[in-house]
């Protein structure tokens, strides 16, 4: 126990006499940490920030049913909901949808759960507001632009019936959104409203933004399909595939930069062990003329650098989630989540790189012949 507190005193007291290029040696470690330490965290956290992000562009499965002639009842739609994890349901929207006319104009009407499709479609341009109240609708900007309705105004919606009569409804623009889309082509009304019209319970489709990858997501539609053979889910390729293609190349970026990264600290510390070696060839040959063998002159030499490693490691973990979290600020406008595992990791890594840096000084250290150093050549 003594003899290996003696040595510990050995390491940290030569470190602190040559503070200069130890701190040097630290800043780099610290430095490398940092990004390691940063980069795993904000690789891990992509996929959520990726989800969420992607959320924004609309649904990513849709739900109809196997049968064309079939439609999905209000049943079936409560199992959809209970087979997607709450935790990953961002919003799900069940459709109806309807021919009716305007002004003797043929149009399509969309009856939804008018929450869920805001939840669905955060990148829709809403001008005016969304329906809110009984007989209120959210109409398409090319439809509004056609017939000449603006938010406020009031029309008759036709629908037609059973025996081929039309039914006629009054109804209020509550606003008109814009998608560049076929949602400027379509009237977007509340369920009640439209049931109450045509008096229908059962929907044509669910539309789900679920936060998950490709992989797990269709996980998911492989359960509702196995639970329900009557349903048939269908995952938006656009959607789910631009993402996967986005978040394999930020990952495959993110360890590209953090080999980088550790490879210029490992010349870095390198250097500054070698400047070391250099200084201390006195001190080595001193050493060794008084009895040292070149295993206790090695271990030495990696004591400093295991110390180094340490409180570089350290250092690199809480300048790392500073950096982690400024980054996905910046970028994502989220912060990110502390990785705990990530602290022995980044320690360990830093260990492990500041040891093979050492290797090649501390194979010149072993190197030094005590009676050249000591007379001075």
């Amino acid at each position: 126990m003594k003899n290996r507190s003696m040595y510990w005193r050995m390491v940290t007291g030569s470190l602190a006499r040559r503070r200069s290029r130890m701190i040097t040696a630290l800043l780099a470690i610290a430095m490398g940490a940092t990004i390691l330490s940063g980069l795993v965290t904000i690789y891990y956290d992509i996929p959520r920030q990726m989800g969420k992000e992607f959320r924004s562009y609309g649904a990513n499965m849709i739900i109809i049913p196997t049968d064309s002639d079939k439609k999905i009842s209000e049943d079936q739609l409560k199992e959809i909901t209970e087979l997607i994890p709450s935790d990953k349901l961002v919003g799900l929207a069940p459709y109806i949808y309807q021919n009716a006319k305007i002004n003797e104009q043929p149009y399509m009407v969309a009856g939804t759960d008018l929450a869920g499709a805001k939840e669905n479609s955060p990148y829709w341009l809403i001008n005016g507001d969304w329906p809110t109240d009984h007989k209120q609708v959210l109409l398409g900007n090319e439809i509004s632009k056609a017939i000449g309705l603006e938010t406020g105004d009031k029309f008759t919606l036709n629908t037609p019936k059973e025996d081929g009569d039309m039914t006629a409804t009054d109804f209020e623009v509550a606003g008109t959104v814009t998608t560049g889309g076929k949602e400027e082509e379509l009237i977007f009304m509340s369920l009640e409203d439209i049931r109450e019209i045509i008096g229908n319970q059962e929907l044509d489709v669910v539309e789900c933004s679920v936060e998950a990858e490709a992989e797990s997501l269709q996980l998911i539609a492989d359960k509702i399909s196995e639970n329900d053979r009557d349903l048939t889910p269908q995952l938006v390729k656009r959607v789910t595939e631009s993402q996967d293609v986005v978040l394999n190349k930020l990952q495959a970026l993110v360890w590209i930069v953090t080999v980088i990264v550790l490879f210029i600290m490992m010349i870095c510390v390198s250097t500054t062990m070698m400047a070391v070696v250099t200084e201390r060839r006195r001190e080595i040959g001193l050493k060794k003329a008084l009895g040292a063998s070149n295993k206790s002159v090695v271990i030495d030499f990696l004591g400093e650098g295991v110390v180094l490693g340490i409180a570089g490691g350290l250092l690199g973990v809480v300048l790392g989630y500073i950096f982690a979290q400024r980054v996905s600020i910046s970028v994502f406008a989220r912060k990110v989540s502390f990785l705990w595992s990530l602290v022995p990791l980044t320690i360990l890594v830093s260990v492990i790189i500041t040891v093979i840096a050492c290797l090649i000084p501390v194979s010149k250290a072993v190197d030094v012949e005590p009676a050249l150093v000591l007379r001075g050549e």
